[in-house]
Parts: structure tokens; C-alpha cells; sequence
């Protein structure tokens, strides 16, 4: 069920969002200061592709920089990008088909709020049972 959501997902919507945070990781990049901006836009951009079995934990070695790094990602695009997340995810979930990929969309919305410090691991992954979000 995992693989048909996540190639469904992959077609409407996926592509599109990967891409465009795939495009702001390359600007990120170019601008040598917001490297570890362009970092995390990348791994959105590889959770935004297929997002179904995958899940989002803390990373136990993340300090103070990730807290200050998200606090600017925060004010910069963090907010604008959830709000996406949030107007998408509502409008895939009039629909009953749409519930599961309006899920999806949710489940964006941590990592575009709070890239920094956080990683994307199976569901079978031990670490996803003990830190969520």
C-alpha cells in the first residue's frame, strides 16, 4: 500500500514540491552562508518524493547552532512553507481519495518548520518509535 500512495503521491504532487525545494537548496548552496540551508532543503526535497513509510525524529546530537539555524529558517521560509503544507493539505482532504496525500502534506510540516536538527528515517527504523517530530 506504501509503494501505490507513494507513486500517487510521487505524480500529483511529490515532483513538483521536490523540485522546488531542490531549487531553493541550489540558491541556498550558491549563497555560501546558507549552506546548511541547501542541506536541509535537500533532504525535504528527498522526504517530499516519498514521504509514505518514512518519518521524522530529533537528532540527539543537535546543539544550540541547529536551535538558531531554525529560528531564522523560521522567520526566512519555515512559516510560509508550513502554511502550504497546511492550505494543500486541507484542500487534498475534501476529497476521500486526496485524505492519505493531505496526510502527507502534514506530515511536511514539521521539517519545513524546523529542518535543522532533525532526520528522516523508515518507520521500521527503531529510532522512529522513541522521538517523533
Amino acid at each position: 500500500m506504501r509503494t501505490l500512495l507513494n507513486v500517487i503521491w510521487l505524480v500529483l504532487a511529490g515532483i513538483w514540491m521536490a523540485i522546488s525545494y531542490a531549487i531553493a537548496g541550489i540558491i541556498c548552496c550558491v549563497l555560501i552562508i546558507t549552506i546548511p540551508f541547501g542541506i536541509a532543503s535537500f533532504r525535504i526535497a528527498n522526504y517530499a518524493l516519498w514521504p509514505f513509510g518514512r518519518t521524522l525524529v530529533r537528532r540527539t546530537d543537535a546543539g544550540a547552532a541547529s536551535t538558531i539555524g531554525n529560528i531564522i529558517w523560521v522567520i526566512f521560509a519555515g512559516w510560509w512553507l508550513a502554511l502550504g503544507h497546511i492550505v494543500t493539505g486541507i484542500a487534498l482532504c475534501i476529497t476521500i481519495i486526496g485524505i492519505p496525500l493531505g496526510i502527507a502534506n502534514f506530515k511536511l510540516i514539521p521539517v519545513s518548520l524546523t529542518p535543522l536538527g532533525r532526520e528522516i528515517v523508515s518507520t521500521n527504523d527503531p529510532r522512529s518509535f522513541y522521538a517523533a517530530g
